[in-house]
């Protein structure tokens, strides 16, 4: 089998992607977090955002959502730049957004918060299609958001983006802290959804989960992607991963 493609075969945008980040620059203030992101991700695919702590995987999520305070280069959905656009006009656009702090309304029970945001187009997952993936939420429908358990609460900030008809997830650290039970429910939800046609990004750190959802690994030092490694390619290029991870 063949070495692990290199970055410019493989990470540069291209015409028929999804989504196509090229030359991503993003500042916190007067912080350079970013310097030149490049990924792009085809039509049903899952690709993992890989690197250790800090390396800008989560700030590349927040910039192309537009949360960064400034970002310059090039984020294209669906061929519109949205380098320009507020984030209420790229979530419109089709693209969900589910941060690792999971902006559970803990006021409201479970159906409430997943009701709560707008549908942006059509084919979004009904409530009971939702239920059906997290049988959980179900259980807990009439819950508040304060008496979930942390893998509830993951499950309904997944769902939450699920019922707005957004075809490309963008989820941070879905699996982290969680049970091993939850994050193997977790798993078969994200394998299932990419049956039904939806695109996902993921930052992930627990990298055997990463292997068992994802078609591609971006790996991300010093705000930059540095390298792609196919799934398919993964057990010849892991002592590659490990050195790049710290692991």
């Amino acid at each position: 089998m063949r070495e692990a493609a290199t970055l410019s075969e493989t990470a540069t945008p291209g015409g028929d992607a999804l989504l196509s980040v090229s030359g991503l620059n993003g500042w916190y203030g007067e912080s350079h977090v970013l310097h030149g992101v490049e990924f792009d991700v085809r039509p049903g695919e899952v690709v993992t955002l890989l690197g250790r702590n800090g390396a800008g995987k989560t700030s590349t999520l927040c910039a192309i959502m537009g949360l960064l305070g400034k970002r310059t280069g090039s984020v294209k959905f669906r061929g519109t730049e949205t380098i320009t656009l507020q984030p209420r006009h790229i979530a419109r656009l089709g693209i969900g957004f589910c941060p690792e702090e999971r902006g559970i309304f803990s006021s409201l029970n479970v159906e409430e918060n997943l009701m709560l945001p707008p549908r942006i187009a059509e084919g979004g997952l009904t409530v009971e299609r939702i239920y059906q993936l997290f049988p959980n939420l179900l259980e807990r429908r009439r819950s508040q958001g304060t008496k979930l358990s942390g893998g509830e609460q993951q499950m309904l900030a997944i769902g939450r983006i699920l019922r707005t008809g957004a075809k490309l997830l963008l989820l941070d650290e879905p699996t982290e802290g969680l049970a091993p039970v939850i994050v193997q429910q977790i798993g078969a939800t994200i394998r299932e959804l990419k049956k039904e046609g939806f695109t996902i990004v993921l930052v992930e750190q627990n990298l055997r989960f990463a292997a068992s959802v994802a078609d591609r690994h971006c790996v991300v030092e010093q705000g930059r992607v540095i390298d792609m490694i196919p799934n398919t390619e993964l057990d010849n290029n892991i002592d590659k991963l490990h050195g790049y991870l710290g692991v």
